[in-house]
């Protein structure tokens, strides 16, 4: 027996689908989003609802305080023993997540990464952002299509493993880790993937229902964040209308393009996982039609 995989882009209907698969297959979904993983930031991360979390075990969700930093390592370490008792217990984990690195942490393992040089990023800092970008294009461009260039920490970060490491970003962060033991056999893992323009349309009215459920109020109270928590796409946005500087039809549209921009990363990371097998959904698509077709899929793997 072994954990099943399930990824794909935000808005492509994972969750839902998720839970369809553990309802039929008496599976446990465990999260793999990086920022279901905090108490608070329901809405703005998507989080499976109270109610929906009682019909089936789900692990993993709301584990840390939003002040809290985490990331793949810690996530690993909490997931890896998570999955095992889930095993052990004879039910199969659903491993549900966008967070492409928070996969391969489970899936590959993680290659050590160079740490921060104090020195370097100074330097780096004194350059303009079109010039880290720029630079960063030129030497990894696979990396910088999978980064998010408008964010100068991210391109900084990326030049940063680029130039210690003497390989590409993308390059190190694709390496396996050295001894670490994947599952017996190959992965089980689907991707779930839309066209284009029926992600992009899914994403831009899931935006406006997130403010309909009160995305305003979730950000406002949210209290101090940590560096990670800040990452989440809506944070900055929804903090620049609360202070006047943008209206919320601005607002809104600043987190759509912010969010298929996004999507578009995660689909570029994902696309590299070969070992995933792809479906494609159609507008018509709903969470049981979309079960079926991954159960079928699942089915020829046994």
């Amino acid at each position: 027996m072994r954990a099943l995989y399930l990824a794909g882009a935000t808005g492509t209907g994972k969750s839902g689908v998720a839970l369809e698969l553990a309802r039929h297959t008496g599976a446990e979904i465990v999260n793999a989003d990086a920022f279901q993983v905090y108490r608070g930031l329901d809405i703005l991360s998507a989080k499976p609802s109270a109610a929906e979390q009682q019909l089936v075990p789900h692990h993993l969700f709301s584990i840390i305080p939003a002040s809290q930093s985490f990331n793949a390592a810690a996530f690993a370490e909490r997931a890896r023993p998570c999955i095992a008792e889930i095993l052990r217990r004879g039910k199969v984990p659903l491993v549900v997540g966008g967070t492409g690195l928070y996969i391969k942490a489970l899936t590959h393992g993680l290659s050590p990464l160079p740490a921060a040089d104090p020195g370097l990023r100074t330097a780096l800092s004194s350059l303009p952002s079109t010039d880290l970008v720029s630079w960063l294009q030129a030497v990894d461009p696979q990396g910088a299509a999978s980064t998010n260039l408008e964010n100068p920490r991210y391109v900084q970060r990326a030049l940063e493993i680029t130039l210690q490491s003497g390989l590409p970003m993308s390059t190190v962060k694709n390496e396996w880790t050295p001894g670490f033991t994947r599952e017996t056999g190959s992965i089980r893992g689907v991707l779930l993937q839309r066209e284009r323009e029926d992600l992009y349309s899914r994403i831009n009215a899931r935006v406006v229902s997130m403010i309909e459920e009160g995305l305003l109020d979730e950000v406002r109270d949210a209290g101090e964040l940590s560096a990670t928590a800040e990452k989440a796409i809506g944070i900055r946005d929804v903090r620049r209308h609360l202070a006047g500087e943008i209206t919320l039809e601005e607002c809104i549209s600043a987190i759509q393009q912010a969010t298929r921009r996004f999507a578009k990363r995660q689909l570029t990371w994902f696309n590299r996982e070969k070992e995933f097998q792809s479906i494609c959904l159609t507008p018509e698509d709903d969470a049981k039609s979309a079960c079926a077709r991954v159960m079928e899929l699942v089915a020829e793997w046994e």
